[in-house]
């Protein structure tokens, strides 16, 4: 049997399924490891490649690419830092729009969301793209092009991934194929730095209207599938006091020293968390306060993350840091020769939860099969995506790559190249249509 799938253009790869079905299926974790996906959804992959309208819109994907390019170069431009995603919203839903949805909206928080009906609609499938990048609205996002290399902030993370949502539809629209399932096309916010995933949590809150699976579209390299979503714990910790004259006032508490304490406490007993069981790590990523250099200041603060791949080791590591917090404070409260003692605050300002997918669930099978027809060995990994969310309430998710190639994301050097970058477009139109499962 031969069956036709587009990879670099459109080729023709023999006995596919009878390649598929020597591969056997995995029956431990270790196999899981090794991305082997099992016969029944290698072949519902291979069904899907025989279809004559899936042959076409994986054809008018690699056709689309002069139009996928323009309309990269034309989200990047608009700048989208968490919190301030309004206009890039209403651009994209406008995308969306002339892409064939009619049913488009952006919701209270900011999220754009299409929906393109199913046939039976007892389910909702959704394809996801965060619209936020990590820089501030007065970072220049004009796209400079050299040679094949494209260069602007943020335009690999996530712009791109943006635009393999629009191109999966525009693919879709053009061959004209039906789905069972209900498809939401999305581009959501929050997702970067303190946006906090406000997004994702706003369209997963309790009472909103369920979502079945989801695939997110964020990430480099064509063999990356995100099973397992990296938590978080992030802080925002101010240590405060009077202030005062740097030689009038020495003697009173000092908010800095404060600090510096509780960095120090913090260091030295959190490497016996993070060297030992599931990858765990910290980072002191923002310090700041005081007035000048001859004054004790009223206030020192600092930005903390921290993230493991499992939730018991983030508690841990988090309560080591509370011990050191405080521990810091008392030290700094008891050396004090006079005045008034600190006050420490300690803020939440982000919450990731750390889950673990199903490797053997259906959508992860689909998305290694998916990624096995174009002869790409998939890695399954964890990261820290929007797919957290869902995970972590038992909703099936993967993040897939954006496609093509690039380099210093958050970075004002940030580049994307469009090398095979169609190929991660093709991978998601058929995760999507196994997924939602195409109507006959």
């Amino acid at each position: 049997m031969k069956i036709c799938i587009l990879m670099t253009a459109l080729v023709s790869i023999s006995l596919w399924i009878a390649f598929f079905s020597q591969r056997p299926a995995f029956a431990s974790e270790e196999d899981a490891r090794q991305a082997i996906a099992a016969p029944q959804y290698q072949a519902n992959i291979a069904t899907l490649g025989e279809n004559l309208s899936v042959q076409a819109a994986l054809e008018h994907i690699l056709t689309l690419e002069p139009r996928t390019l323009s309309d990269l170069i034309e989200i990047t431009e608009i700048p989208a830092p968490p919190f301030a995603e309004e206009h890039r919203a209403a651009h994209f839903a406008d995308m969306l729009r002339r892409a064939g949805l009619s049913d488009v909206s952006i919701d209270d928080i900011g999220n754009v969301v299409g929906r393109r009906p199913g046939t039976v609609g007892d389910r909702t499938i959704a394809l996801s793209a965060h619209l936020d990048t990590v820089f501030p609205l007065t970072t220049d996002v004009t796209v400079r092009t050299e040679g094949q290399r494209h260069f602007a902030p943020g335009i690999g993370d996530n712009s791109r991934g943006l635009i393999v949502v629009l191109t999966v539809l525009r693919a879709m629209e053009h061959a004209g194929l039906k789905t069972e399932a209900d498809i939401l096309f999305i581009g959501n916010v929050g997702e970067e730095g303190l946006g906090d995933l406000r997004g994702i949590k706003h369209l997963f809150r309790q009472g909103a209207e369920p979502i079945d699976s989801i695939i997110v579209v964020d990430g480099g390299s064509a063999s990356r599938i995100v099973t397992g979503g990296v938590g978080s714990h992030r802080y925002r910790i101010t240590y405060r006091g009077p202030g005062g004259h740097s030689w009038g006032a020495f003697g009173m508490a000092n908010p800095h020293h404060a600090l510096g304490r509780a960095i120090s406490l913090f260091d030295q007993t959190a490497l016996a968390v993070t060297r030992e069981g599931p990858r765990t790590s910290y980072n002191i990523g923002r310090m700041g306060g005081g007035t000048s250099i001859n004054s004790i200041p009223f206030e020192s603060w600092m930005e903390v993350d921290m993230r493991s791949e499992t939730q018991e080791k983030l508690d841990e590591i988090d309560a080591v840091f509370q011990l050191a917090l405080q521990q810091a404070l008392e030290e700094e409260n008891r050396e004090r020769e006079y005045g008034p003692s600190l006050e420490v605050v300690i803020e939440r300002v982000g919450t990731r939860p750390a889950a673990q997918g199903d490797r053997y669930s259906q959508l992860v099978q689909h998305a290694i099969a998916a990624t096995l027809a174009f002869e790409i060995e998939p890695v399954l990994l964890s990261s820290s995506t929007d797919s957290n969310l869902p995970l972590s309430l038992g909703i099936p998710a993967v993040t897939i790559s954006r496609g093509g190639q690039g380099g210093n994301s958050h970075s004002p050097y940030e580049w994307w190249e469009n090398a095979d970058g169609h190929v991660s477009i093709q991978i998601g139109l058929l995760i999507l249509l196994a997924e939602a499962i195409l109507a006959k």
